[in-house]
């Protein structure tokens, strides 16, 4: 009788555990959404603003500074990385605001290029299967990492893909690559969400780490729906 209740006690104690453990899992990954929902309502707000100032737009996408505007993101992603073991968790969410900022001004050129009916559908279409998808990420039970070695490596084969294609212009490859990277950021979704899951366990015990590893999460699922969000655009948005 009495191995019977301490049987009882036992599981009822884990469970309480795995409940309290689970309830802080689901605070941390809201923690993270709520991050990349501020970063893409700052590139939004950036972006429909510099499209609707003529004069502003001119400035930034009628001289050279088009340039400075497109490559400045990637430049603040590698300063980022390089800062981020020296900055606090409050430091790094500053400069992921400011690298949303910074990402606004260049996908200003969507909003310029593309009707805004279609530029909404396309969110919606986005959001939609970002969310699935982010979703699929938590919940599966199957591990992505080799998955997102081989969608790294396709990654990298796009980016040489659209360096190439600036000079060809060919209209199939532009085709075929908003295709392919449409696929590899839809497997980039899960993938992101599951390493960040697997992070959260990992760096639970320390606070400020968990903060920062929160920030650092939101910007690669920032940075998947963007990605995701452009190639899209290519498929189904109505230019001008």
């Amino acid at each position: 009788m009495s191995n019977f209740g301490d049987k009882s006690f036992s599981h009822a104690s884990s469970a309480g555990k795995t409940t309290t453990y689970d309830a802080s899992l689901r605070a941390y990954m809201l923690r993270v959404y709520n991050h990349m929902s501020v970063a893409l309502g700052i590139s939004g707000a950036v972006a429909f603003m510099v499209a609707n100032i003529p004069a502003l737009a001119n400035l930034i996408f009628g001289t050279p500074l088009a340039w400075v505007v497109m490559l400045a993101p990637l430049g603040f992603v590698f300063f980022f990385s390089y800062k981020l073991n020296s900055i606090s968790a409050q430091q790094a969410k500053k400069y992921l605001y400011i690298f949303a900022a910074l990402m606004g001004l260049s996908l200003a050129s969507i909003f310029l290029a593309y009707t805004a009916a279609s530029v909404t559908r396309v969110f919606f279409i986005t959001a939609s299967v970002f969310g699935a998808m982010s979703l699929y990420g938590y919940t599966t039970k199957k591990d992505l990492t080799s998955l997102g070695s081989f969608l790294m490596m396709g990654l990298f084969a796009i980016i040489i893909s659209m360096v190439v294609n600036i000079f060809l212009k060919s209209p199939a490859l532009y085709f075929a690559i908003s295709i392919i990277g449409s696929l590899i950021f839809i497997g980039l979704t899960a993938y992101d969400t599951q390493k960040i899951k697997q992070g959260y366990y990992q760096f639970a015990g320390n606070s400020e780490l968990s903060n920062k590893m929160a920030v650092t999460g939101a910007l690669n699922l920032y940075m998947d729906f963007i990605n995701l969000f452009i190639m899209l655009m290519r498929l189904f948005g109505e230019r001008r």
